[in-house]
């Protein structure tokens, strides 16, 4: 007997698993529910409509993928260091790369969402842009860079995608970003 109703958090995780994998076409409540072994009614306890649901997988995605790696890297003490950590986190592999990917193409059919995603793109690169100016970068150098690191970024996930990613990942990419931005 599957259980009545499944709690917001496990609606939303999977959600966020599903639109990572297949983009809007995963969040089909049905199947969901489904998956959650619970009444599909339970969907519509937490939320009012799809885009309502959407709009917490995308609030999950900013706190996930934004807020705590910003947090994580602001708690450090030394510019390179933080830069550090910011590439550590942000150039591993992870199953739910992919939600930016979708995101960006469920954006392009709505334009709220579409500020979203413009929002936090800037969030990021202006991110990366103060900590190459705590490093030294003038205020042009640093947008500038931050702006080839974030494209970088993007593209570098782009190529892993369906790939197993190295085990030395790290190493290659700082390489490859030392390029541009020198971290010696």
């Amino acid at each position: 007997m599957p259980k009545i109703v499944a709690s917001k958090d496990d609606w939303i995780k999977l959600g966020y698993k599903l639109f990572s994998e297949t983009g809007e076409g995963g969040l089909n409540v049905d199947k969901m529910s489904r998956l959650l072994k619970c009444n599909k009614s339970s969907f519509y306890w937490h939320f009012k409509t799809k885009q309502d649901f959407v709009n917490k997988l995308i609030e999950y995605w900013i706190e996930l993928d934004t807020t705590k790696v910003m947090k994580m890297v602001g708690e450090l003490d030394f510019p390179k260091e933080k830069l550090l950590k910011l590439i550590k986190i942000v150039f591993r592999k992870d199953s739910n790369l992919d939600f930016i990917f979708y995101l960006k193409r469920y954006a392009q059919k709505n334009k709220n969402v579409q500020k979203i995603v413009d929002k936090m793109d800037k969030e990021r690169i202006d991110f990366v842009s103060n900590l190459l100016s705590e490093i030294g970068y003038s205020k042009e150098q640093a947008k500038i860079k931050a702006l080839i690191f974030y494209k970088y970024l993007i593209g570098y996930h782009e190529m892993i995608r369906y790939k197993k990613q190295k085990r030395n990942y790290l190493s290659e990419v700082l390489v490859e970003i030392n390029q541009f931005i020198k971290l010696n």
